[in-house]
């Protein structure tokens, strides 16, 4: 008895992991088809062809093309690419590499190691995607240019069948070496974690350091940047039906010649923006780039559809300002060797009831907004190309001496901007 029921559980453990690989491999091509119909559907600048996917039980061929398309141009540059599946009891392994290898013909940049890049597959939708790189020293004969990087690593971990990713990516150095200039960055470190909350919409927290930036030139003052942070968080609000935003730029220090000023501070953030509207602007905006690729199309059909698509734009604006928002510069802080540079940017727009949003004509009727912006008067009276920015705009009044400070206070309503008492009237947005 003994002997059949341990014969039993052997046959079906034997059976799983001969039948699982099949199955597993089975699901991994139709992620992969699913996955390449959704990049290409999402955006239009870059397109994922497959030309061959061979299955078998435990393992997969497959190659294709990724082409990248210039939004201005329409020019297509495309790069080959082989992948090596196998296939496991709950997911699957792809190896990719480009046609004919990482080492290009001609060009000499990787020593002994070779770059990795894989991609890690389950069942119930998650995956993550590594790259590794060695050391590398790109040189070309035809260009003056050296490119040198230390070894890097990016991971991109994918869940929530693709509604929740986590990205980090962590890069030492790396060197750009030419007659002109050289620059070297160092310590790049990027990490952000996201969710998809409606359509394009993601919330989550981002951040990006870079420990330094240095530019050596003969042709201008020797610069360096040092401790760059980016900061950035989305957060849901009202159920989901409106986002917060927020971006901190940081500098602690700017060199030039040996002397440094710092540290430096932008914020920026958007409260309340209505993500459906955000959305339908969004994807307005997309279908204008991609009818502006399309040279060939039919002047009538054209002419309709650019139409269509204004009007969609338009009520995308309308409903985003109806459902009110806040943007604005909330900090601003520079220090520069003649003094500080302080100011503030707020843009706003209140939420309309329905009888309003009805009787809007003009989104820009119900705007508010304030300027503040003070600088030294030094900055202006040493530096000859703030000085050519600066005069005609102190000649009109909209920057004043206060002191030793030019100073800018300006206030928005009723489609007047007020600049230090200059009037300025305004034309509705649309």
């Amino acid at each position: 008895m003994k002997l059949n029921k341990w014969t039993m559980i052997g046959s079906a453990v034997l059976l799983v992991a001969g039948v699982a690989p099949w199955a597993v491999g089975y699901v991994t091509e139709q992620q992969w088809l699913e996955a390449t119909e959704e990049v290409n559907q999402s955006q239009p600048f870059v397109r994922l062809e497959t030309t061959r996917y061979q299955r078998g039980v435990f393992s997969a061929q497959a190659s294709g093309t990724l082409a990248l398309i210039d939004p201005k141009t329409g020019e297509t540059d495309q790069i080959g690419f082989e992948v090596a599946i196998s296939h496991g009891v709950t997911g699957s392994l792809l190896d990719f590499s480009p046609n004919g290898g990482w080492q290009h013909e001609g060009v000499q940049w990787l020593e002994d190691e070779e770059p990795s890049l894989t991609l890690e597959t389950r069942l119930w939708g998650s995956a993550v995607i590594e790259l590794q790189t060695p050391p590398v020293v790109l040189e070309q004969s035809d260009r003056p240019e050296t490119v040198s990087a230390s070894g890097g690593f990016a991971r991109v971990d994918v869940s929530r069948m693709g509604e929740q990713a986590e990205v980090l990516m962590v890069w030492p150095e790396l060197s750009i070496l030419g007659p002109r200039a050289d620059v070297k960055l160092q310590d790049l470190h990027v990490e952000q974690n996201m969710s998809l909350l409606s359509g394009d919409v993601w919330t989550g927290t981002g951040s990006v350091t870079l420990g330094a930036l240095v530019v050596d030139s003969a042709e201008i003052p020797a610069l360096s940047v040092s401790n760059v942070s980016f900061e950035t968080l989305s957060e849901a609000s009202n159920s989901g039906q409106t986002l917060d935003s927020e971006a901190v730029l940081a500098v602690e220090a700017v060199s030039v010649n040996d002397e440094a000023y710092g540290p430096h501070r932008v914020a920026v953030s958007v409260d309340h923006l209505d993500v459906a509207s955000w959305n339908d602007f969004s994807s307005a905006m997309t279908d204008m780039q991609l009818m502006a690729m399309d040279a060939g199309a039919d002047p009538r059909s054209a002419y309709e559809q650019q139409m269509a698509l204004m009007q969609r734009f338009n009520e995308s604006v309308r409903g985003l300002a109806a459902s009110g928002f806040s943007v604005g510069i909330r900090e601003l802080s520079l220090d520069t060797p003649e003094g500080e540079v302080q100011g503030s940017l707020d843009i706003s727009h209140p939420e309309l009831s329905e009888d309003e949003r009805t009787n809007m004509l003009m989104v820009m009727q119900r705007l508010k907004g304030s300027v503040n912006l003070t600088m030294p008067l030094a900055l202006a009276e040493k530096d000859p190309a703030v000085r050519m920015q600066l005069s005609p705009l102190v000649k009109q009044g909209l920057f004043v001496r206060d002191g030793d400070e030019l100073v800018m206070n300006g206030q928005m309503k009723d489609l007047v901007l007020d600049i230090n008492g200059v009037q300025i009237p305004l034309p509705p947005l649309l």
